[in-house]
């Protein structure tokens, strides 16, 4: 191999490990020896290896391989990257397949030929190594490209006099397919959209972010809903994957009307709260974008009243499950949201967030997007 592979041997006979220690070296392998599975945990904590080579049998007398893959898993689950061949006097095919399984790459079977052994090792050596090149040029990619999401997200939320606005957008992974946006056409109007592309990862990301910039481009001043739903539509069914689709809700807030002008492709339905408590749900008027190239969707309007708080969200905030696998769904959401309705939009979204964080403390399993717009009188 072109530079010195670290490989970490545990076997509990002195016989094989010396066997190994003679071995090795000579072939540019640089190795550690352990004798049981804790001394293996150790030195897995403490240092990077190329390889991991391990017995599957470690108490005395002990044949069914059992311990080996308990540990084998263990370690999988730790260093996912890391090529394990596994070894043992006791092989067949049952526990070679259960090794496998467990995570290991490759079997080797005691006595061993000595060539098989090196190319063996040579062989998942070269392929982790090449793995890790690729994850780490993943990782870049995938940080450069949430660098470039999190830039398309507005940098700043605006405010009006007559709105007020507080939202927050968390990915479950690096990079998400959810998005939103505000426009400000005059003091006493505004742009609101929200969007969610199925799916995850880059190719999501790329058509949330054709979806973001076709909705800029067709929602103006004048725009009605329904005809930047149309206008999005047409633009994503000549770019969506087969089997990929959107949802989107489009609305105009007009304080000087006194109202909101929305449609909604088949996204959650934005949650209208009154300062009385009473909650209306602003349901779809057409169908998820992307699909049909003809789709015609319809829009609706709603009366604007001092006091009105309004929550846009994904799917993320209401399918969140708790430790107890249970979902958080809109009831809950739209209780919390007439409990604060009195709170300015930020300490709303606060409270928000925190009724989510304390339901599920290990956090979101999906992209998660919530945005609060507070109505205030003139």
């Amino acid at each position: 191999m072109s530079n010195a592979a670290r490989v970490l041997i545990a076997d509990d006979q002195a016989d094989v490990l010396e066997a190994l220690r003679l071995l090795l070296p000579r072939e540019h392998f640089t190795t550690t020896l352990v004798t049981s599975p804790s001394a293996l945990v150790d030195q897995l904590r403490g240092a990077t290896w190329d390889a991991i080579l391990m017995d599957l049998n470690y108490s005395r007398g002990t044949t069914s391989g059992d311990e080996g893959l308990e540990l084998l898993a263990r370690i999988r689950a730790e260093r996912p990257n890391d090529p394990i061949i596994v070894m043992t006097a006791w092989g067949d095919i049952d526990l070679v397949v259960r090794a496998m399984r467990a995570g290991a790459q490759s079997f080797v079977q005691k006595p061993w030929d000595n060539r098989t052994l090196i190319q063996i090792l040579e062989r998942e050596i070269a392929d982790g190594r090449r793995a890790r090149d690729r994850t780490e040029h993943d990782r870049r990619e995938q940080q450069d490209a949430r660098l470039i999401q999190r830039a398309l997200m507005p940098a700043s939320l605006p405010e009006t006099p007559r709105f007020r606005i507080a939202g927050a957008w968390q990915p479950a992974g690096n990079i998400g397919g959810d998005c939103y946006d505000v426009m400000t056409f005059t003091p006493d109007a505004i742009g609101l959209s929200i969007a969610d592309v199925a799916g995850k990862g880059l190719p999501a990301a790329l058509l949330m972010s054709s979806l973001q910039a076709s909705v800029r481009a067709f929602a103006g001043d004048s725009s009605a809903p329904r005809d930047v739903c149309d206008n999005v539509n047409r633009l994503l069914c000549g770019q969506m994957l087969a089997g990929r689709f959107a949802t989107m809700a489009y609305l105009r807030m007009d304080a000087a009307r006194r109202v909101i002008a929305y449609a909604n492709a088949g996204h959650n339905p934005p949650l209208l709260v009154r300062s009385n408590g009473n909650v209306e749900s602003l349901t779809s008027t057409g169908t998820v974008l992307g699909v049909f190239v003809d789709t015609a969707y319809t829009g609706a309007e709603v009366p604007l009243e001092p006091g009105d708080r309004l929550l846009l969200y994904t799917d993320g905030i209401t399918e969140l499950r708790s430790d107890h696998d249970e979902e958080f769904g809109e009831e809950r959401l739209s209780g919390a949201l007439v409990r604060h309705r009195h709170l300015d939009a930020t300490t709303l979204h606060a409270e928000l967030m925190n009724e989510l964080r304390a339901f599920a403390p290990n956090g979101f399993q999906d992209d998660a997007t919530l945005l609060v717009v507070e109505f205030r009188q003139a």
